[in-house]
């Protein structure tokens, strides 16, 4: 969907970025200092957002100097405002592009609000999601914070802390972190921060002329409502429109939909229809049973040519009780069915089949609503899942007890496999085995 990185001129610096197709209209996300446009387009917590987006025009990605693919910048001589909303310039003249909507979030909002200040005729309007224009009462002048997230950085965990209300599992805090390791180092994050505790536009607000949307989280957990109240009530002729939600970001689940429709009519004069991509459905976790142990044991060439059989068993019991295959990951597979008595018949299925190759499988299933991201599911079902198969012995077919009342009078038997406390899962759940078909 998106182009592979090019580079604008900056002055002296480069600045990365990246492009969707052609579109009706040009839209700049404008960056924090903790982006790379390589990871940022493909991040899972960003799709349903960036996909949205593309419907209205061509977005564009871009990193800031000093951070991600863009050229790096020594501590003495770090970018100031000016150079920050100067890369928005470089990004369009590249292009050939005479105008853009800007789309800023938090402190991004200060080199967007001068660049649209500055060149009101290349600015066709400004989107401003939990902006401030000075950072006195956020939490980013709370030296603890910035402690916190210096110290943090490159494991992913800030991202949930900050984004409390986004789905979160273990792939999710994965692909986190691997973009923060390829934004910035602990050392450049701590002196951005330092930079982005003092940025102060308010003396712009009033001087800003093109068509602004301000869209805020009611119970922003970072950046208070007053804050985008004060902007929208400095720039003549703003919207300010309150969401729901305690977000950070406003691109990802579970609210983005909310903001992308008021920014969809703004842009276009009217509603946007968003696909309806949360549905109900059975998820099952499969893998080999000491599968390290054995590998060692018989050697790489004989290992993948029992995995390649392997797969294709899964495979097959998959086509046959109407699963659909997610994804593998080494040894395990990931599928979704859309009745809960197919998913357990597929799973005692895939465990009897295998046993003919010498291996044995274990397996987890939960039933509970999904997020459908485009060929990809997420959202706590699927972490309950995963949970659940981790639980699960040899050979056992393990589901919880939501899945068990969807099959009552099927014929399957399970047995009690205790209450348990699913890691990252709040509550106690009950898990049962399946005893027999």
């Amino acid at each position: 969907m998106f182009s592979e990185t090019r580079y604008a001129l900056n002055g002296d610096l480069r600045v990365a970025y990246r492009t969707s197709r052609e579109g009706p209209r040009d839209i700049v996300y404008v960056p924090n200092w903790f982006t790379n446009c390589e990871v940022v387009p493909e991040l899972p917590s960003f799709r349903g957002w960036v996909e949205a987006m593309t419907s209205l025009g061509r977005l564009i990605f871009f990193d800031q100097p000093g951070t991600g693919a863009s050229d790096p910048v020594t501590p003495d001589a770090l970018p100031t405002l000016e150079q920050w909303a100067d890369s928005i310039t470089g990004v369009l003249d590249d292009l050939g592009s005479s105008e853009a909507v800007l789309t800023a979030s938090n402190a991004a909002f200060a080199p967007a609000a001068l660049f649209a200040a500055t060149h009101p005729s290349r600015t066709t309007a400004l989107v401003v999601l939990d902006g401030f224009a000075d950072a006195s009462g956020t939490r980013f002048i709370q030296d603890e914070i910035e402690a916190a997230i210096a110290r943090m950085w490159g494991s992913g965990k800030i991202q949930h802390q900050v984004n409390p209300d986004m789905p979160w599992n273990e792939e999710i805090r994965a692909t986190w972190a691997r973009m923060e390791r390829l934004a910035a180092s602990p050392r450049t994050v701590a002196l951005m921060l330092q930079l982005v505790s003092e940025l102060d536009v308010r003396a712009v607000l009033s001087t800003i002329r093109v068509p602004t949307l301000v869209v805020q989280h009611a119970d922003g957990l970072v950046i208070p409502p007053a804050k985008g109240k004060f902007i929208a009530e400095h720039i003549p002729g703003a919207k300010y429109v309150e969401v729901s939600g305690r977000n950070w970001y406003h691109i990802v689940e579970p609210g983005w939909r909310a903001s992308f429709q008021e920014i969809a009519e703004f842009l276009t004069g009217h509603q946007a229809d968003v696909p309806e991509d949360r549905v109900l459905a059975t998820v099952l976790f499969t893998d080999i049973v000491d599968s390290t142990r054995q590998a060692a044991e018989i050697g790489d060439r004989d290992w993948h040519a029992l995995l390649d059989a392997h797969d294709a068993v899964v495979r097959a019991q998959l086509a046959r009780f109407r699963g659909r295959e997610v994804n593998t990951s080494g040894d395990g597979f990931l599928a979704m069915f859309d009745g809960p008595q197919r998913a357990i018949r597929c799973a005692m299925a895939i465990r009897d089949a295998v046993q003919s190759l010498g291996i044995e499988v274990r397996a987890g299933l939960h039933t509970g609503e999904c997020e459908v991201r485009g060929d990809d599911i997420g959202g706590i079902a699927v972490h309950i899942g995963a949970r659940v198969a981790a639980l699960a012995r040899a050979n056992e077919v393990l589901v919880s007890s939501t899945l068990r009342d969807l099959v009552i009078g099927s014929g399957l038997e399970f047995e009690e496999h205790g209450a348990h406390q699913l890691k990252g899962v709040p509550g106690e759940w009950r898990l049962l085995a399946v005893a027999s078909a």
